[in-house]
């Protein structure tokens, strides 16, 4: 029988999980709510999934990805994302008191660069980055065939890079150049309450009338193009995939090119830009492709 693997996604609202096969095939999936009053509570639900899976599917290994800052080797979390619960917590040690299966576990923005190299727009690369533009600026990096996960585990922290000089004081990538960055400031600009819900799309339609909306977000590609090219400098990679609901967009590659253009060393260092293929389902497949590599 060919080998099965479960594979959870956790996020601060729900656990996605599945039953995936070598190839990326989901036999089954489904999801449920994140309960992180205690850490015994959030064990508790994992455990259960685990177990009931095991009982219906040849479960080889479980994969997990998982927010903040993991030792994939060990799976202590000095820091677990909103899951804060388990702050200086090894939850691994915490699973295995219960479940006799191998389980692995990673960080989930390296999981999604992983997802992209398994069965993505990375299969081929030995060298790539993957930057997610969103609420905040997260990312991975792909170096020499591995991901590179830092000293203590806090590598691809995209979002806390300085790209405007501090001018205004410590504004980082996350403040100034992510989604919520320029829907910020067009509720600035158009005197919109913050609580108002704005689509990113409406912005970039406006803009193409607004000469201040255009402006705003010339600035914003700015912001982003900075990172984006201090990335390609330092990494030289073959490839930088963008995630994010935002890299649907077609425009959001013409214009980080011209923003990019305006940079005089791009043309020394470019490397292409593309879209990664996997948004929803990459914590999953990252999760699959560490425990097929392990």
């Amino acid at each position: 029988m060919e080998s099965q693997y479960l594979c959870m996604d956790v996020g601060g609202t729900n656990v996605k999980y599945g039953v995936l096969k070598e190839d990326g095939t989901v036999v089954t999936r489904n999801q449920y709510r994140t309960r992180k009053n205690n850490a015994k509570e959030f064990i508790q639900d994992m455990t259960d999934i685990i177990l009931k899976l095991q009982e219906e599917y040849t479960i080889q290994k479980v994969g997990i990805s998982f927010p903040g800052f993991i030792n994939p080797t060990t799976g202590y979390a000095e820091f677990a994302g909103a899951i804060d619960v388990l702050h200086h917590t090894n939850l691994l040690d915490l699973l295995k008191e219960k479940i006799s299966l191998s389980i692995i576990i990673e960080n989930d923005a390296n999981c999604a660069t992983l997802a992209e190299k398994h069965s993505g727009n990375a299969v081929n690369c030995t060298d790539f980055i993957c930057m997610t533009i969103g609420t905040g600026i997260g990312g991975g990096l792909f170096v020499n065939g591995s991901i590179v996960t830092g000293y203590n585990f806090k590598a691809g922290e995209f979002g806390l890079m300085i790209v405007n000089g501090m001018k205004n004081g410590y504004e980082n990538m996350h403040d100034i150049a992510s989604t919520s960055a320029f829907i910020r400031r067009y509720k600035e600009i158009k005197q919109i309450s913050t609580d108002t819900h704005i689509e990113g799309s409406l912005i970039f339609d406006e803009a193409k009338s607004d000469p201040e909306v255009n402006q705003m977000l010339e600035e914003w590609f700015s912001y982003l193009s900075f990172g984006i090219f201090n990335l390609v400098a330092t990494f030289n990679p073959e490839k930088i995939l963008i995630g994010g609901a935002i890299s649907e967009r077609s425009d959001l590659y013409e214009r980080l090119e011209l923003a990019l253009l305006k940079i005089p060393s791009w043309e020394d260092v470019r490397t292409a830009l593309e879209p990664c293929k996997y948004h929803n389902d990459a914590g999953m497949i990252g999760a699959l492709y560490q425990c097929l590599k392990h």
